[in-house]
């Protein structure tokens, strides 16, 4: 029997982490294409993109803001690129949309909840900021909630169910898992459903194995043979949780959106060390990495030539 086939997704800039946190942190268009084509070349199936402002790193859902680096990366890798609907918790549901509605990608991320996500405890760590609107984003968070409601989630899925586009459904709690099953029963998600679990932020389900094996239980029961399963760990539970995944039989997801570090007080320099971690644990275990191609076949994906970019 052949090695089963583990797929990678790198995030590789996101909009958690600020400028000031790391000097690796891609902001300009060029910096988050070479980030995504390292991460590619470093065995990443999925590259999962957001913008920034080129000057300030503030995040940028404006889809002019993404046109420089998907061209490039779309040149240059047979990557699958996956753009956010999550976009920053600061902003509208319709501006955190418009890359997705507008560039018709393999995937896109959709969050299945409204939910406190607290950013603020990382201003223990970090004490100075370059830009102005670093500090007051990450304490607003005691105070903001991310919200996506039941008309949010609906609003997007039909939006983008005539592009073909398929999700990367982000399910930080055991009740996002429900929420899916609701939209799916009701046909307005179709399976397979990639569901990518999250652990680790503030106001989400926690990082402990036994999260990780309550989450998998949950969407094994609700899904059976008709989802995908892949983690992502916040900050130092990265590897510990994508190690874990993939021995229950997991994908997995790592970049510098999801930690900055790649080992104990150490930044990464590159998504592409993380991605390489990640490709050490699966191989360790005498698994594979799925190719770009690989992950479309596993995920049912369109295909690259299908895309508005």
């Amino acid at each position: 029997m052949a090695p089963r086939k583990v797929v990678i997704t790198c995030a590789v800039t996101g909009a958690i982490h600020t400028p000031s946190m790391s000097p690796h942190l891609p902001v300009t268009p060029d910096e988050i294409a070479e980030a995504a084509i390292g991460a590619a070349e470093a065995g990443a199936a999925i590259v999962h993109l957001h913008a920034r402002d080129p000057k300030t790193g503030k995040p940028d859902q404006n889809p002019e803001a993404f046109q420089p680096f998907l061209s490039v990366i779309k040149q240059r890798s047979n990557c699958v690129i996956n753009l956010t609907t999550g976009g920053a918790p600061t902003m509208g549901i319709d501006e955190r949309l418009a890359p997705a509605s507008h560039f018709k990608p393999e995937v896109a991320s959709l969050n299945m909840g409204s939910m406190n996500f607290g950013l603020y405890p990382m201003l223990e760590r970090f004490k100075t900021f370059q830009h102005d609107w670093e500090k007051p984003y990450l304490e607003g968070s005691r105070d903001r909630i991310f919200k996506n409601t039941f008309a949010d989630i609906e609003h997007i899925l039909t939006t983008c169910a005539e592009n073909g586009t398929r999700f990367e459904v982000e399910c930080y709690d055991i009740g996002h898992l429900y929420t899916l099953a609701h939209f799916a029963d009701r046909g307005v998600i179709k399976p397979p459903f990639f569901v990518q679990s999250v652990f680790g932020i503030l106001g989400g389900i926690g990082p402990h194995p036994e999260d990780v094996q309550h989450m998998k239980r949950t969407a094994d029961r609700l899904f059976g043979d008709n989802y995908r399963w892949s983690v992502l760990g916040a900050g130092r539970n990265q590897l510990p949780i994508a190690a874990q995944a993939v021995a229950l039989g997991g994908n997995v997801r790592v970049g510098l959106e999801d930690s900055l570090w790649i080992g104990p007080g150490k930044l990464a320099e590159t998504n592409a060390d993380q991605v390489r971690k990640a490709r050490q644990i699966i191989e360790g275990l005498g698994l594979e990495i799925a190719t770009p191609d690989d992950a479309r076949e596993i995920l049912e994906l369109k295909g690259g030539d299908r895309v508005g970019f």
